[in-house]
């Protein structure tokens, strides 16, 4: 059966949708249409009356979710190296991957579960300065979809879940909100496909990762023949996905795939560094920020960029925020942002 693409099929973007306002009458027309694409349909149901909770248990759980708005606190780990527990600071939500004995692959529940939690994260977005990914494991991160799962399935059934994992990696690409993935172990298929929709990695040292999808007969699925080439350059993309390759940590620090390589174990804390520094930064300017980049970086050249970031730019000028950053900074004191 011949493949037919069509503009449209090629075209036809998942970017995140955002408060941020844009004036669309002031952008040429490409840069109106990229910015139309970037507040298209989502995925995410917004619920309206469900707010985050930690119902049920923990253990019954394959994706956990953890956020408090007014203090830090600290959280059990596995991770040995972080002597038993981290320090979660205010407003940073963690996203935990919990299904360690079958290597956190990815089931229909699982995929159900993670689209429930980033549906809550949505609902709650203007108290979630940045979200951590996570492992409850650390000897894998994820080791893709679940293929005794997926052996039981019909070809449509099988296409219809490969659809839903896409769209849910595409979810965790399009929150308004900095996403920071922290790797320990195992990060292969549709692992790795999780981890290149967050904005910025952190992986332990023994962090393995690869694509191979082929070696299975299929391709990646759920975003790595796209997000990987953006990310470390196109040959090199093709080599790992054609040949199926693993790639330690090393590797992948030089290939820019991770930005940080850290010692065995300690990804998470890290990660929660990173995840501390971006969230006492004004709110709205780091959203409008990831928006200026994600889509200028769809733009044509760079003048339709230029066009977008000015006005992203624009949207932050009669905030509140903007002026507590100028009153703190000529006061000589530590500003404190609000979201308005």
């Amino acid at each position: 059966m011949a493949l037919l693409l069509t503009t449209t099929t090629i075209t036809k973007r998942r970017l995140l949708s955002s408060k941020i306002l844009i004036d669309h009458n002031s952008l040429s027309l490409s840069s109106s249409s990229l910015i139309n694409r970037f507040h298209a349909s989502s995925r995410c149901t917004y619920s309206t009356t469900t707010p985050i909770t930690k119902s049920g248990s923990d253990e019954e759980k394959q994706v956990l979710f953890h956020l408090d708005t007014k203090e830090q606190q600290t959280l059990p780990t596995n991770n040995k190296a972080a002597d038993g527990e981290v320090i979660i600071p205010p407003n940073i939500g963690i996203l935990t991957l919990n299904r360690p004995n079958a290597a956190n692959a990815f089931s229909q529940r699982m995929v159900s579960e993670l689209r429930a939690v980033l549906d809550q994260i949505r609902f709650q977005e203007n108290d979630v300065r940045c979200v951590v990914l996570t492992s409850s494991s650390s000897k894998v991160f994820s080791a893709g979809a679940d293929l005794k799962e997926r052996s039981s399935m019909t070809q449509d059934e099988a296409g219809d879940f490969v659809s839903q994992l896409r769209g849910t990696f595409d979810d965790i690409a399009n929150l308004p909100m900095p996403v920071v993935a922290a790797i320990e172990g195992v990060a292969v298929g549709g692992g790795l496909e999780m981890a290149l929709a967050a904005d910025i990695r952190v992986a332990g040292s023994l962090a393995r990762f690869g694509l191979p999808e082929t070696s299975l007969a299929i391709i990646p699925g759920a975003g790595g023949t796209q997000r990987l080439p953006r990310l470390i350059g196109t040959a090199r993309a093709k080599e790992l996905i054609f040949t199926g390759r693993r790639i330690d940590a090393d590797t992948a620090l030089q290939y820019g795939l991770i930005q940080h390589k850290v010692k065995a174990g300690i990804s998470l804390p890290i990660a929660l560094s990173i995840a501390q520094e971006i969230a006492k930064n004004g709110p709205l300017a780091i959203r409008a920020a990831k928006q200026a980049i994600d889509v200028g970086m769809e733009a044509s050249d760079l003048s339709e960029g230029m066009s977008i970031e000015r006005e992203c730019y624009s949207t932050i000028i009669p905030t509140n925020d903007r002026l507590e950053g100028l009153n703190a900074f000529r006061e000589g004191r530590t500003a404190v942002y609000t979201g308005k």
